[in-house]
């Protein structure tokens, strides 16, 4: 491993941002806190910038990874120990001082810090806590912080970087036993598994105790894990160690003596405010395409990942072929994107819609149209139910008819009570009615004489969402300003 340690943070910086870029975390931040005299910083629930990597992908700024150091081999990361890549690592201190100089020139509002794991997975959270608290405690950073959290590590150091972080999450990456096994062979289901029921507990708990309570981690249910989606086999993989290299405790009491700090006072989100434990919630990411899992086994995932361990997102990463393996597809081999969209959009129906992964698809259909959006997918195969009389359907069929939305649907509930909708007053609403008309009815009359055929408007609508769908397939994306590609093209961004 080519580990260099002499180079300035602006080499760094250019090593670990771009590495940084293939975990997944576009969203907002999910928390309220506002500034205050003595503090820098301050998040909103709405409130994070956004950019684009050099790939196309948008990322919440700062994002950064700790070390692209690693002592797995994990075989879809380019950071895989048998990759020959340089290796380096910030320090705390550099970590502070870049995301304090990035606030300051108004460039972010929170900062995004994952990780490969260099020695042990706790020695990693444990410096990575370390960076935390100095910022929340001698920087006094209120802003937004969301931290990818290492599979291994000791609950004591997730526990103690869980008071101090908004937002954690940790990576499923594989949704299955047989991917996980053939391509990420140092990780198990009780790694990746316990950490999640342990933030999910800790949130709980917070959330309904009227704060959490220090020591948490020990109440842990192990419990709650048998059985958990039988996503992952517990079978022990042999690995690297991941035991601590020395007591938790007295290795931070050690690290942050020169702060004259322990445990007790570290836990203490801010001065005055009795701690939260990561208030804006879970997430995780599970990667596309890598293995041969279909889209409805990665939908059913999702969905037990949401009903079973309160997850607030599940991100979907399209591989990217980079790494020469025989298990994996060929280099060069282009991303998945438009199935990725797919998962996103179905992902969104079933959060804020009320659909079921065994709505949208089956053992016996487990793939989207890729061409088609899921919505518009499941109304043509059910067409029985269609069209729909605007004017007297309930909020739930609403919700199913393709191009209204939540907000759309909300409207038409709200308008309906003053009086009858026309196809003129739903377009003022804001439902697309270049979908929505072949699925609804306005005082008993559709908007075009159409053919209520399957193939008929399966092909008008494949013509409307022609051009975006080539857009997303070869990789045409509108960007925003980035911080490292000052020469990217600035466009407005589209509604999907």
């Amino acid at each position: 491993m080519n580990i260099v340690e002499d180079l300035s943070v602006e080499e760094k910086l250019t090593i670990l941002t771009d590495a940084a870029k293939y975990d997944v975390a576009c969203t907002s931040s999910g928390v309220d806190r506002k500034g205050e005299a003595g503090s820098i910083g301050n998040a909103a629930a709405c409130g994070i910038c956004h950019s684009f990597s050099a790939d196309g992908r948008c990322v919440s700024l700062l994002k950064i990874l700790y070390t692209n150091e690693c002592i797995y081999d994990c075989k879809y990361c380019v950071n895989r120990c048998s990759n020959d890549t340089l290796r380096t690592s910030f320090t705390p201190e550099e970590i502070c001082d870049l995301t304090i100089q990035f606030y300051r020139r108004n460039y972010i509002e929170g900062l995004f810090l994952s990780s490969g794991i260099r020695k042990n997975p706790t020695r990693t959270m444990e410096e990575i806590y370390v960076a935390l608290y100095l910022l929340r405690h001698v920087h006094h950073f209120r802003g937004y912080i969301h931290v990818k959290a290492i599979p291994g590590a000791d609950p004591q150091v997730i526990e103690m970087v869980g008071m101090l972080a908004d937002r954690m999450s940790m990576n499923l990456e594989l949704p299955t036993a047989d991917g996980l096994r053939a391509l990420a062979p140092n990780k198990t289901r009780k790694t990746i598994l316990t950490p999640m029921r342990q933030i999910q507990q800790g949130i709980y708990a917070d959330r309904t105790e009227g704060g959490y309570r220090l020591g948490m981690q020990g109440s842990l249910r192990e419990d709650l894990l048998t059985g958990d989606l039988q996503l992952l086999e517990s079978q022990p993989v042999k690995g690297p160690c991941t035991a601590p290299l020395v007591d938790v405790e007295e290795h931070l009491r050690h690290v942050l003596s020169n702060y004259q700090t322990d445990r007790t006072t570290s836990l203490n989100r801010f001065t005055g405010e009795h701690p939260r434990f990561v208030p804006a919630g879970q997430s995780t990411q599970m990667i596309v395409g890598a293995t041969g899992e279909n889209d409805f086994q990665m939908l059913r995932v999702a969905e037990a990942l949401y009903q079973k361990f309160d997850l607030k997102r599940v991100f979907y990463s399209a591989y990217i072929a980079l790494n020469e393996d025989n298990l994996l597809p060929a280099v060069g081999t282009k991303p998945p994107l438009l199935r990725e969209h797919r998962l996103y959009q179905a992902d969104w129906l079933m959060r804020f819609y009320g659909f079921q992964a065994g709505e949208l698809l089956s053992e016996e259909r487990p793939h989207f149209n890729v061409y088609l959006d899921p919505k518009c997918e499941w109304a043509l195969r059910n067409l029985e139910q269609f069209p729909v009389e605007i004017n007297c359907a309930d909020y739930r069929m609403l919700l199913r008819v393709p191009g209204i939305g939540v907000k759309s649907a909300g409207r038409i509930i709200a308008a309906r009570k003053t009086g009858r909708l026309t196809f003129e007053g739903l377009r003022r609403i804001g439902v697309v009615l270049k979908r929505a008309h072949y699925f609804i009815t306005c005082n008993g009359r559709m908007m075009y004489q159409t053919k209520i055929d399957e193939d008929y408007i399966t092909r008008r609508l494949l013509e409307v969402d022609r051009r975006k769908n080539w857009e997303l397939d070869y990789h045409v994306t509108f960007r925003q300003l980035s911080l490292f590609d000052d020469n990217m093209p600035l466009a407005e961004s589209r509604d999907y």
